[in-house]
């Protein structure tokens, strides 16, 4: 794992209430160093073609992008596998041609890399990944060490869950009335929420009240936000 100075975007680091350990990476995904497993959600992958198909002008080159940045964490963490918290590929448009050459040059890169995906809302639309890409897939929540690893945010009994599916961010304001939107991992009592790790995603604000700790992805920092700066309320 390289975190030295130097080195690149450094981690932050989140403990459970139960005592499990995680790495917090600018590219909007977690690693648990005890299990060497690297958990993504929210990849979307093959939205921006999903939306080219139907007419709808939005950036190019967004699952390059998307696989490029597994490409870093898995040599920055040296992680054995990869769990998605949901919504892996996009729709059923997903499974264009180009997009899934691109995801099938990227496994064959990684043919060791242990995949998993707990299925997510958009997986029911666009269907399992094909059989060749060796993605086990099973519905949530699935237990693996202190986690409950889940799509959508729920509490479960004797475990903390993780969860995508909400996009979170948060608001900071500056002088003058300036506002940015940013996106943060989210850690309630019981449920974490990851940031969607795609590059073509929405936000959605979260409030961050007692007992929430928010972390900011600013460019290639992540950084707890002080409770002073958390906003106890959405904003209109």
């Amino acid at each position: 794992m390289n975190t030295a100075p130097g080195a690149g975007p450094a981690p932050a680091w989140f403990t459970a209430p139960g005592g499990g350990r995680l790495q917090l990476w600018p590219q909007k995904a977690a690693y648990d160093p005890d299990l060497r497993l690297l958990l993504v959600a929210d990849a979307h992958l093959g939205k921006a073609v999903s939306f080219r198909q139907l007419g709808v002008p939005v950036p190019e080159a967004t699952t390059a992008a998307a696989l490029g940045q597994l490409d870093g964490l898995l040599a920055a963490t040296g992680a054995q596998g990869i769990v998605f918290l949901g919504d892996l590929l996009h729709s059923a448009r997903a499974h264009a041609a180009g997009t899934m050459a691109a995801v099938a040059a990227w496994r064959a890169r990684h043919p060791a890399l242990a995949l998993t995906l707990v299925r997510g809302n958009h997986d029911a639309h666009a269907g399992d990944p094909p059989p060749d890409l060796g993605v086990q897939v099973v519905d949530g929540p699935l237990h693996l060490g202190p986690w409950a690893l889940l799509h959508q945010p729920a509490e479960v009994p004797g475990a903390y869950a993780l969860a995508g599916h909400v996009h979170p961010g948060v608001v900071l304001g500056g002088r003058g009335g300036d506002r940015l939107r940013l996106p943060c991992f989210h850690f309630g009592s019981g449920c974490g929420v990851l940031p969607a790790f795609g590059p073509f995603t929405g936000l959605h604000v979260l409030p961050g009240g007692g007992g929430v700790q928010q972390f900011v992805v600013a460019g290639d920092a992540v950084q707890a936000l002080p409770p002073a700066l958390r906003r106890t309320r959405c904003p209109p």
